[in-house]
């Protein structure tokens, strides 16, 4: 079963999750009981003007996930989405992990439907 979050659920996600903002990335985060645990990336040009750098941001970004689901951090029943910031550049995926894991956790100590920054 893939891991990748279909286009379709981006809007739900945006409409209805919370989010959190850290260093590397902004989480948004929707827990559902019909929820697979999935994850969508974005990467802005903006951002990350050159395709060889936002192919390699969003890599980090789906290999971090697949490795934080693998070590069961992730919740189940949620879906995600990461957007990669500027500051995400030359950083190793063990640093995207970490900042993953943070996010985690300070989603799941605020409590609410409100969305949270």
């Amino acid at each position: 079963m893939s891991t990748r979050l279909p286009g379709t659920k981006y809007k739900r996600i945006f409409d209805r999750g919370r989010s959190v903002k850290g260093r590397l990335l902004v989480a948004w985060y929707l827990e559902a009981p019909d929820a697979d645990r999935m994850a969508g990336v974005v990467v802005s040009k903006k951002s990350f003007h050159d395709a060889v750098d936002r192919n390699r941001a969003k890599r980090l970004l789906r290999e971090a996930y697949r490795l934080l689901v693998k070590e069961g951090v992730m919740p189940e029943k949620t879906e995600w989405i990461f957007i990669g910031r500027a500051a995400l550049r030359d950083r190793k995926c063990q640093d995207v992990m970490e900042e993953m894991k943070w996010c985690v956790r300070r989603l799941s100590r605020s409590s609410g439907p409100t969305k949270s920054s």
